[in-house]
């Protein structure tokens, strides 16, 4: 065979892995509202940047009739590219062969990139679209996902690891996405659960649509497994690219900076307007959020669920931040046992990867009730405090308005830390709120007043007396707890020019194998 021929080959072989399936599977694939597993690539990567592994392996499988049917890539596509110029790896299931089904090879294809990825020092993106094991092959397909979930959990805070779930994501298979930092899901086409509706009517006799069971707002709203929900896989991907900008390409280094066209001392004057004067009305606290950050831009993680804390990415001065944030407009930003764990899960992605904390503080405590404690709230709410005393990166936190009891200390307080602790001026650090603390300072007395007016009158002074002395910011910052008192509208510069001053942050702790956080 002459060297022409051999390319001829090449080019013919080339040609039958990129139609995957063949071309009605493809056909079907569109007809559901997906891109197939190569088009999904080349929307995410920068055009033309895709280096590809392994087009030409096959599966192995004699066993019930697979030797007849041999697909080149076998149901995955694996390789490197980039996104914004930088280096990502990246995998992406093919549906149109063998239902995306996990082989030894497919395993052995998706291992391959996440090995070369750890060497390298550079994030991974998965793209979910499979309907399991590859029953044919039985342990062997096992053995694959636990490969790969090895490999999650060892990359785990040392290269950013995106899951995207386009299509079907059932059985062992879901445990892999939610091994990695963050999880992308598609409204109508995305599923993850263990069982699907059919296994869970035989065994528990409920009935269930797949949307049900395990769709994107049920994963978004409900469960928390999902971080973000796309309308359709463009947005999806333009999630993947936009949250890939706030990340360094691992563990050692530091997030890359931008251009910043937003003036550092920018002042927002309805910023000294914003908290109500009745402490007890709310605000949202996104408005904050939007007006001290880079040009409004803040892209918000979890949405949907624990919508009491707000948590998500914004810039700087063209510096990454991370921002944890108790939301006033929902359940009053109290904390509860999914706000803590939303919460910590966040804060201790940040700092795995270096991305410095911003904390806005406004919250009146942990929510009281038999459920929360029946489910685990001091457990669960301990999650939170272990993420802040954990983090080493820098630790900003400013306090709004209520910072009361154990939530004032969770909530990146300076004894957990904090590296600089702002308060406004109308921020309330106490034990509990005047009210409550006026009920059990002077339950005697309020107990013996017999006239109601009276009453109202002696506990309405008494209330007035302890918020003048307590829960002001300046009886923490009497004792160095907060550093400064600002002007709401000045809080964007105050924060730029502390993360400025903090950009040479050394902060260890002990040696140790590991952490044993409360789980």
């Amino acid at each position: 065979m002459s060297i022409q021929e051999k390319i001829q080959e090449l080019t013919e072989l080339r040609n039958e892995a990129m139609m995957g399936g063949g071309e009605k599977r493809i056909i079907a694939q569109h007809r559901k509202g997906k891109y197939t597993a190569r088009e999904r690539i080349d929307k995410i990567l920068d055009e033309g940047s895709f280096e590809e592994f392994d087009m030409f392996v096959s599966h192995r499988c004699i066993d019930f009739g697979l030797d007849e049917e041999q697909y080149l890539s076998d149901g995955v596509i694996t390789g490197y590219g980039t996104i914004d110029g930088r280096l990502v790896y990246i995998f992406s299931q093919d549906f149109t062969v063998f239902g995306g089904s996990l082989s030894e090879m497919y395993a052995a294809k998706i291992c391959k990139v996440m090995d070369m990825a750890m060497k390298v020092g550079a994030p991974v993106i998965g793209i979910n679209d499979s309907g399991g094991a590859r029953i044919q092959e039985g342990v062997k397909s096992l053995g694959g996902y636990a490969d790969i979930f090895q490999r999650n959990v060892l990359a785990s805070g040392v290269i950013p690891q995106i899951s995207a779930v386009f299509g079907p994501c059932a059985g062992g298979a879901v445990y892999s996405p939610a091994l990695t930092d963050f999880i992308i899901m598609s409204k109508s086409t995305g599923y993850m659960f263990i069982t699907g509706p059919k296994v869970v009517k035989t065994v528990t006799g409920e009935v269930v649509t797949d949307e049900e069971l395990g769709g994107a707002f049920v994963h978004s709203s409900k469960s928390g497994v999902c971080h973000f929900v796309a309308d359709n896989e463009d947005e999806g991907i333009m999630v993947i690219r936009k949250l890939l900008s706030y990340m360094p390409q691992n563990n050692l280094e530091d997030p890359p900076l931008y251009p910043c066209n937003d003036p550092i001392d920018r002042v927002d004057d309805n910023l000294n307007e914003i908290i109500p004067d009745n402490p007890n009305k709310p605000y949202d606290i996104v408005d904050v959020i939007d007006s001290i950050v880079d040009n409004g831009e803040f892209l918000e993680v979890h949405s949907n669920y624990a919508q009491n804390i707000v948590v998500g990415f914004a810039k700087m001065n063209g510096s990454p931040v991370g921002i944890v944030a108790n939301q006033p407009d929902y359940l009053a930003g109290v904390l509860d046992i999914n706000a803590s764990r939303k919460g910590a899960r966040f804060v201790r992605f940040c700092d795995a990867f270096n991305i410095p904390i911003i904390t806005l503080v406004d919250v009146p405590g942990y929510l009281p009730g038999t459920a929360q404690e029946y489910g685990g709230i001091i457990i669960h709410g301990a999650k939170l405090l272990y993420a802040y005393a954990e983090a080493t990166v820098p630790k900003i936190t400013v306090i709004l308005r209520k910072a009361y009891g154990g939530a004032y200390d969770v909530m990146g307080s300076k004894h957990l830390r904090g590296d600089l602790n702002y308060a406004w001026p109308s921020a309330e650090i106490s034990v509990m709120g005047p009210k409550g603390a006026i009920e059990v300072l002077y339950f005697r007395e309020i107990r013996d007043i017999e006239d109601p007016k009276a009453k109202a009158k002696f506990i309405a002074e008494k209330e007035a007396e302890y918020r003048e002395k307590f829960a002001t910011p300046y009886e923490a910052a009497k004792y160095g707890y907060i550093d400064d008192v600002i002007e709401p509208r000045n809080t964007r510069f105050r924060i730029i020019r502390a993360l400025q001053s903090l950009s040479t942050k050394k902060d260890t702790n002990p040696p140790k194998k590991h952490s044993n956080i409360p789980l």
